[in-house]
């Protein structure tokens, strides 16, 4: 079990694959807490309003948004770093499991 909780501290801790959810964060959230503090601090009445309707809709609870940043993630990181082939085994088996769970949820 210890083993275990190691593998996967050492997988989420990874310096490259949190550059990569970073970055993918901010594709998809960052960029709107941004507008928004620059659109109050400007006064920039049309961007607050976008970055403040997009902020609401990523608080909905059915707002797909960190699905989308985690596959941004992952494509990043085979993108940025392709020989980085400890992580990437990592992710194809999480993607296996993930496949075997899918095929025996539909089975039933």
């Amino acid at each position: 079990m210890k083993k275990k909780i190691r593998k996967i501290i050492q997988f989420l801790t990874n310096p490259r694959l949190l550059l990569c959810l970073l970055i993918a964060w901010f594709i998809t959230n960052g960029w709107s807490y941004l507008a928004l503090a620059i659109g109050t601090a400007c006064g920039i009445n049309w961007l607050t309003a976008v970055a403040s309707a997009y902020l609401a809709f990523l608080w909905l609870p059915v707002s797909p948004e960190k699905i989308v940043t985690v596959a941004i993630a992952i494509a990043l990181m085979k993108k940025l770093f392709p020989d980085d082939r400890r992580t990437l085994a990592v992710l194809k088996v999480l993607r296996k499991n993930i496949k075997k769970v899918i095929s025996k949820h539909k089975e039933k």
